[in-house]
Order: structure tokens, then C-alpha cells, then sequence
């Protein structure tokens, strides 16, 4: 039986012209169809086609099919190579559609292309996700409140908000407890309300946890009282002829005391970081990406991964290491310089060796950056436990007994650790 290429093209322009004739907006093609056979033999099974196309898409308003003077045309040139089996093959009116006809008809039947993931405007699909963190937020730090909102909110208070928090409301906003809490702090009695007024990094910390001076509180005092009891049975009578020393070391524990807590303290993360490309911006945009501490508690549009916990707790390591190394060479420098003072005026067989001063820092870097590191981390993580139960959320004073008991516990504990660490070394 023979079978002919021009029998196949006659029979798709005739799908053509009938596909184009039902729906005036399809678009027209012209094809120049060249057809060839093997050696000059028909090829009874599969016929091979090259057809060069070029494709107008006419603009039609009138629905009677006549094209007005003010039709617009745009050739798109196009070469399709067909591959014909011994079957016919079929046209569709779908693929003749011009691209507005195509998008209006995937809108129609719900299709939202890019747009399931919800992350592309006017898309469709599972964009739900987004909501749930948004109500979720909501509902721990209230509604997100507008820049004439806030304006209002703060001028109703006769204050001022500080430039990087008015730069975040025109922006994006500020949530309401934060708002509220702020404006709250800031008119408390000197030296609290200045210091939320001046200083970003206590503030922040205020905002995220309203109880950061109790923890900071608790920790100089636990370790001050500490520091005394074990300053006075280990001087006996001679606590008052050597308080400089105790003083020294008194004032340095404080310092550290602060930076240990400071340091893993959550913060509020207020506005955009910057979009800059130097050295400085790139390090503190890492810097921020990293949770305060491994076990920070991850909220809507804040999320840390398992590597950024890890890093965290190395990155914590060496801040606390350079901490410890600084205040051991002022704490035992100071502590030094009144031992040498005392003894070109009066010695004694009874005075110790002076301490070596920077192996003394030496040692406070590394105690601090593996022992206070890991200990106070995970203190943080116990804390934010017993902050985040049913039983602590209806009686607050649980929490803070909690802090109490477990800084308490770790000073004792470290204390005696540190002692086995100086001998170890050498250092005492």
C-alpha cells in the first residue's frame, strides 16, 4: 500500500484552517514542508519532515474573524522537526494558542505555576505555610503594627523611638509587646530608662527576655558571695591587710560575670541587616545568622540549623576565650602589682610566689572557653526548658527559683573546677 508526505500535510493544513476557523484569537501557521525519502524508495513505516514555520500571532477583536487595520502582528520564527510514524498525528487546539490565551487558561483551571511554593506573588498552591508562622508570631509577640501605629503608640507616651527601631517601623514594622515592652522600659527610673535609650545591645536583650537583669543580678551576686566566703577562709586575718586583692578580683568577676550572660543572652533582632558587600557587613550579617546560643529557642522567621547550633558554640568558645584572657591580664595584672608594691616595702617567709602573669590569662582563656562555654550553655537550654513550661508560664516565680538554684549550683561547681585547673597547670 503506498503512502505519500503530501497526503500528511494536506491533512494538517486541513487541521489548521479548521482549528482557526472555531476560535478567532488561535494563531496562524505557515509552514513550508519538505519531504524526502530514502535513496528515492517510500518509506512505508516512518516519514521524516523538516518544516520550517514561521508563526503570526493576530490580535483579533472582531468576532466575526475580520482583522481590522489596527491588528498587530509578530513573527516569531520557528523550525520544528516531525518525525511522522505509519500513525497520524493530531492537532490540538492548545497548541496553537497565543501566550494570553495559554495564561488565561491555566489561571482558569487553578494552575499557579512558580507560585505553589508561595513564594511568587499571585501564585497558587501550598502558600498557606507563610500564615502559620505569621499567627504564630502574632500570637507570642502581637499583631504587626504600621508605621502611623507606632508613631501614634509612641507619641500617645510623650517619648521617641531610636533610630534603627524608626527605620524598622517604616520598613517592615514592629510587633506590639515589643513596642509596648520598649516604651515601658524607657520610662523606668534612671539608670535603667537611659540605658534602654542608649545602649542597642541592652535593650535588645531586654526586649527578648524581660527577665536578663535578674539572670545577670543573680549571677554577680551568687559569684560575689562566693568569692567572698572562699576570699576570706582562704586570707583568715589577713582579709583585710590584702582586700586590694580581693577588691581586683572582685571587680573582674563582675566584668566576666556579665560577659558570660550577655554573651548567650536571645536578643530581639530589630530591622533588615545591611546590603552591603564589605568585609565588616558580611561578618556581622554571619554574625547575626548564628543563634545567641546552641540551644536558642527558633521562632518565626528566625530558624538555625544543626551547623549553625555547632558553630555557635565554637564561635561562643573563643568570644568567651578572649574574655578570660583580657580580664585575667588586667584582674592578675592589678592583683600582681599590689603583691610587688607591698613586698619592696615589707617581705615576708610567708608571701607566695607571684603568679606568672600571662600564663595566669592564659589559663582564665582556656577555662572559660571549654569549661564556662559548655557550662553555660547548658544553662541556657535549662532555663529556656522551665521558662517555656504550663507550670512557669502561670507562676513566673517558678522560673526565677529555677535560675537561683542552677547558677548557684554551677558557680560552686566551677569554682572548685578552677582551682583543680590552676594546679594542674602550674599557675597556683
Amino acid at each position: 500500500m503506498g503512502c505519500s508526505s503530501g497526503f500528511r500535510v494536506s491533512h494538517f493544513l486541513n487541521l489548521q484552517n479548521e482549528a482557526v476557523s472555531r476560535s478567532p484569537s488561535l494563531s496562524v501557521i505557515l509552514s513550508d514542508v519538505q519531504g524526502f525519502s530514502n535513496n528515492g524508495k517510500e518509506n512505508r513505516h516512518c516519514h521524516s519532515f523538516r518544516i520550517r514555520q514561521r508563526l503570526f500571532s493576530v490580535k483579533l477583536s472582531n468576532p466575526g474573524g475580520e482583522p481590522e487595520c489596527g491588528a498587530r502582528l509578530s513573527s516569531v520564527p520557528k523550525e520544528t522537526c516531525i518525525s511522522s510514524p505509519g500513525k497520524d498525528f493530531k492537532v490540538s487546539d492548545s497548541n496553537y494558542l497565543s501566550k494570553d490565551d495559554s495564561a488565561q487558561r491555566n489561571v482558569d483551571s487553578g494552575g499557579g505555576g512558580h507560585g505553589g511554593n508561595g513564594k511568587f506573588p499571585g501564585g497558587g498552591g501550598s502558600g498557606g505555610g507563610d500564615n502559620g508562622e505569621n499567627d504564630n508570631e502574632e500570637e507570642e509577640f502581637g499583631p504587626l503594627l504600621k508605621f502611623e501605629e507606632v508613631i501614634g503608640e509612641t507619641e500617645a507616651r510623650g517619648t521617641s523611638l531610636p533610630a534603627d527601631m524608626l527605620e524598622a517601623a517604616k520598613s517592615l514594622g514592629i510587633r506590639k509587646v515589643l513596642l509596648l515592652r520598649y516604651l515601658d522600659l524607657q520610662g523606668s527610673a534612671w539608670p535603667l530608662g537611659f540605658a534602654m535609650k542608649s545602649c542597642s545591645m541592652l535593650r535588645n536583650r531586654m526586649l527578648a527576655d524581660p527577665s536578663f537583669l535578674f539572670k545577670i543580678g543573680t549571677e554577680i551576686v551568687i559569684d560575689s558571695c562566693c568569692a567572698t566566703f572562699a576570699e576570706v577562709q582562704k586570707r583568715g586575718k589577713d582579709f583585710w591587710a590584702e582586700f586590694e586583692l580581693y577588691a581586683a578580683d572582685l571587680l573582674v568577676g563582675v566584668v566576666v560575670n556579665v560577659a558570660l550572660v550577655g554573651m548567650l543572652a536571645p536578643y530581639a533582632r530589630i530591622g533588615q541587616s545591611s546590603a552591603s558587600q564589605g568585609l565588616f557587613s558580611c561578618l556581622q550579617r554571619a554574625y547575626g545568622a548564628l543563634p545567641s546560643s546552641v540551644f536558642e529557642a527558633e521562632r518565626p522567621g528566625c530558624q538555625f540549623t544543626i551547623n549553625q547550633r555547632i558553630g555557635t558554640y565554637f564561635f561562643k568558645g573563643i568570644m568567651y576565650g578572649l574574655v578570660g584572657f583580657g580580664c585575667g591580664i588586667v584582674g592578675q595584672g592589678i592583683a600582681n602589682m599590689i603583691m610587688n608594691a607591698k613586698r619592696s616595702v615589707k617581705r615576708s617567709e610567708d608571701d607566695i610566689p607571684v603568679p606568672p602573669l600571662l600564663k595566669s590569662a592564659a589559663l582564665w582563656g582556656v577555662f572559660l572557653a571549654v569549661s564556662s562555654n559548655t557550662r553555660y550553655q547548658i544553662i541556657n537550654g535549662l532555663e529556656r526548658l522551665v521558662e517555656a513550661s504550663p507550670v512557669a508560664r502561670q507562676v513566673p516565680s517558678v522560673a526565677m527559683a529555677f535560675t537561683v538554684g542552677i547558677r548557684f549550683a554551677n558557680n560552686v561547681y566551677g569554682g572548685m573546677q578552677f582551682v583543680d585547673w590552676a594546679r594542674w597547670s602550674g599557675v597556683q
